[in-house]
């Protein structure tokens, strides 16, 4: 099978607009956590989220378009953007019919479906939608937005699996490329979930940290006192070439892809199970995939949400994966940028890439008195990040409805 690489990144995050400005945030510790300023959280028992900041989408893209487009649409077309501009690519000198989009939501247009439906329900009972509702909500219309702007007639199409979701995304477009279906595919993942049904939805499930009195360092991994996540909203996108093609074109290669595992918990409607069996068995088939052990591994990207069940379930399945006292680095980014739910695994492969680019582990914040069982088991990089050889990174993600979805990265050598 073909081998496949990262050709170009683009990121928007609630801890940087770029690539660049989110890295940099990373690396220092920045949290992105702050009150709502989207809707009064007045009647809420989370007033806290990871927004976007100094963002406005009029700034990358016309009114008139960005009329037709809900908000998670417009964050692809935003990072699609930089990543194409990173990768150097001139869609003019290639061949459209052999490049995709493989994109992830979870949510879709929530925002969108949430105005419109509560717009009927105030009426009078008379259907004025909007024309432009079905197409702003479906969650399948970015990948095929981001085909349009481009001109791609490749594969196309949409992954949901909640919170896997943009890992799921990666996972088959890496496979879509190694099976020679395609020559590049643009992949990722975009969301934008806060808004009142989302954050009252989520607290009526209790997954959301209300920890209102200090939103900064209300995501907590692995921390004794954390009670749930930090909702966030974003996209990363994520160009992936095969070998070949990228050096043919003279592309600027930033790292490799080289393994993907898909598992399932089979356990439960939103818990994860308790002895992390999907999270497990994806780590494996992930390392299985790549062609290497455990032992390869550098750097782990945990999906560490800061619930008190999710983070103890993950960190048992690598416990049995790289064993006690491993050599790896574990962080949990979810501590700066919150989650973002469909997006996560986007975002947090990027961390990836650019942790193997760059030799550099980001850390975990905010996490004070660590759980005894894990407390000297594993390297969580507190506070800090770690200067260290990273040759290969993986990164976990989890979803409601037991979807399990772990990617590797490695560090590109000709």
């Amino acid at each position: 099978m073909k081998r496949v690489v990262v050709t170009g990144i683009g990121a928007l995050t609630p801890i940087g607009n770029s690539v660049n400005e989110f890295w940099q945030s990373l690396v220092n510790g920045v949290s992105g956590s702050a009150l709502i300023t989207k809707f009064d959280t007045s009647k809420f028992k989370t007033k806290f989220a990871c927004e976007l900041k100094n963002f406005d989408p009029l700034d990358y893209i016309e009114k008139a378009e960005a009329r037709k487009y809900d908000l998670f649409t417009q964050y692809a077309l935003i990072s699609v953007e930089e990543a194409v501009k990173n990768a150097n690519i001139n869609f003019d000198t290639l061949n459209k019919n052999k490049i995709g989009v493989i994109w992830g939501s979870g949510n879709g247009g929530i925002g969108t479906f949430q105005q419109q439906v509560t717009e009927f329900a105030q009426g009078d009972g008379t259907p004025r939608f909007n024309p432009f509702f079905i197409p702003k909500m479906i969650v399948d219309i970015a990948s095929g937005i981001i085909s349009i702007k481009y001109g791609l007639r490749g594969i196309n199409f949409t992954t949901v699996s909640a919170c896997a979701t943009s890992n799921t995304a990666i996972i088959d477009a890496f496979n879509y490329i190694r099976w020679g279906k395609a020559d590049i595919i643009i992949t990722g993942g975009s969301e934008a979930p806060i808004t009142e049904s989302s954050v009252g939805g989520f607290n009526a499930s209790k997954a959301l940290s209300t920890f209102n009195e200090n939103p900064q360092i209300a995501s907590r991994p692995f921390d004794i006192n954390r009670d749930g996540f930090v909702m966030g909203e974003g996209a990363g996108a994520i160009i992936l070439e095969s070998y070949d093609h990228a050096i043919r074109r003279n592309a600027p290669i930033i790292a490799e892809i080289v393994g993907g595992g898909m598992a399932a918990d089979a356990y439960h409607l939103t818990g994860t199970h308790p002895e992390g069996e999907g999270a497990f068995l994806g780590m494996l088939e992930a390392l299985d995939d790549a062609g290497i052990t455990a032992n390869d591994i550098d750097y782990l990207n945990a999906h560490a949400t800061s619930t008190p069940t999710g983070d103890i379930s993950e960190m048992k399945a690598v416990e049995r994966v790289f064993g006690r006292q491993s050599k790896i680095n574990i962080s949990a980014t979810k501590s700066m940028t919150g989650h973002l739910l469909g997006a996560a695994g986007a975002v947090e492969a990027i961390a990836c890439i650019k942790a193997v680019q760059n030799n550099f582990v980001p850390p975990t914040m905010n996490t004070v008195e660590i759980e005894p069982e894990f407390k000297d088991l594993f390297n969580l990089t507190l506070q800090h990040s770690q200067k260290r050889q990273v040759n290969y990174a993986m990164s976990n993600t989890f979803g409601f409805g037991g979807h399990i979805a772990t990617t590797i990265f490695k560090k590109y050598n000709p």
